[in-house]
């Protein structure tokens, strides 16, 4: 075993982390509402999902994913989850704007871990990264693939780290408004996230 996997992974984990996602979008509009805590706790999910993901292909169950029938699914999944995320966040801005404030349950660390969980283990595109990933490394040994998996987490959890740091200096200047436009931004994003994925499965 070598030390190459763990550098490769480190970097293909920040390399896959960092583009904007529905993943890093509700951990922005959290991390400027509520602080670092709220926002990692989305980030910590999603990073269990991919392990998940990457555990599952290298054990060679990926397989059983490639079907086009197993992706179509996962994708329908992903795409009613967005929707409902969008509709959740427009209810929201619109209880800011009310004056309502009950917090939701996904605004909860439970929920947001599970809300960071279930996107990422319903992304098709994930399972297509790990395969690519860790299903085409046939020269490494199954423990080598195993670390390339845990290192490409590492480097996913390092970019959650710096991203949540960075915006907790913002979350002090949070305001009832810029509650409002955070979710309806969000909602807006959702949106346009479940009509790219819509286009990408028809194309």
């Amino acid at each position: 075993m070598t030390f190459a996997p763990v550098a490769k992974g480190l970097l293909l984990g920040w390399s896959v982390a960092w583009p904007p996602g529905p993943i890093n979008a509700e951990m922005i509009r959290r991390g400027l509402g509520r602080g670092f805590w709220s926002a990692y706790v989305v980030g910590l999910g999603a990073c269990s999902g991919d392990f998940l993901w990457a555990l599952l292909v290298a054990l060679g169950a990926g397989a059983l994913a490639q079907g086009p029938r197993v992706r179509l699914a996962l994708a329908a999944v992903s795409f009613l989850l967005l929707l409902l995320l969008a509709a959740s966040f427009f209810r929201g801005a619109w209880r800011a704007r009310r004056g309502l404030d009950r917090p939701r349950p996904l605004d909860s660390a439970k929920g947001g871990f599970l809300l960071g969980f279930t996107l990422a283990l319903s992304s098709p595109w994930n399972i297509a990264f790990w395969l690519a990933v860790v299903g085409q490394q046939e020269t490494l040994a199954p423990a080598d693939s195993l670390l390339l998996a845990a290192s490409v987490m590492a480097g996913a959890l390092t970019w959650g780290l710096v991203l949540c740091a960075a915006l907790r200096l913002g979350a002090r200047f949070a305001t009832p408004a810029w509650e409002v436009a955070t979710q309806l931004a969000t909602g807006l994003l959702m949106l346009w996230f479940a009509a790219r994925l819509a286009l990408r499965v028809l194309s």
